[in-house]
């Protein structure tokens, strides 16, 4: 059996955000599924004909999650005991909308959001419009981080480092997101937005890790 030598890489890659994630959740509710449907569908609309009107293509909006649920109340009898009482449909809608980073075309897309009448709840984050490149990017720092290693042992150990024999790497999903938290309350939403289009906002660098781990032959 020959001998192995064992090192877990760790690669780390630091890069600018140049892509813009704007998500929204709608939430609709009727007494009657069909009267829900079609007030979530409305909605839709609104959000399409907004952005619309600040050049995005038609049906820029992607859902991402999507739920129709019933919804009950709890109500006292009259022999104040509590039942739960059928209070109608509720359709959740998750969507987003994306687009490269820029400071005045965040402020538009912000803008017409906020004037729609779908009123959405919104999240803004800022991420990489290529994360393949990030990830390979990961996968040879681990790998030139944890050869590195391998050498220093080997050499502390007085023995030869040989072949690769495996590798063993978690192709998980990676959160390549900056950190950089971007709110506005809803009455800010409502205000013109210039004086924010000329703030020249910069988002943290997204700063991401992983690990890999190799196993080499030692001579």
């Amino acid at each position: 059996m020959p001998r192995t030598i064992t090192v877990k890489g760790m690669g780390n890659v630091k890069t600018a955000p140049d892509y813009v994630v704007v998500s929204m959740n709608l939430e609709a509710q009727g007494m009657e599924y069909e009267e829900t449907m079609e007030q979530a569908a409305q909605q839709i609309d609104y959000l399409n004909v907004s952005l619309e009107a600040v050049g995005f293509e038609k049906k820029s909006v992607r859902t991402t999650s999507f739920n129709v649920r019933t919804a009950y109340e709890s109500v006292k009898n009259k022999n104040g005991n509590y039942k739960s009482v059928f209070s109608g449909y509720v359709c959740s809608h998750r969507l987003k909308v994306e687009f490269d980073f820029d400071t005045k075309r965040l402020a538009q897309t912000l803008s017409a959001i906020s004037k729609s009448l779908a009123k959405p709840e919104l999240s803004i984050a800022f991420t990489v419009k290529d994360p393949s490149a990030v990830n390979k990017e990961l996968l040879k720092s681990a790998t030139i981080n944890a050869r590195e290693k391998a050498k220093v042992l080997c050499e502390a150990s007085d023995v030869e480092l040989g072949d690769l024999l495996t590798l063993d790497y978690n192709w998980g999903e990676l959160n390549i997101i900056s950190r950089t938290d971007y709110m506005l309350e809803e009455r800010v939403m409502a205000m013109p937005m210039r004086a924010m289009a000329d703030m020249d906002i910069q988002p943290d660098d997204i700063d991401v890790s992983d690990t890999a781990t190799f196993v080499w032959e030692i001579k």
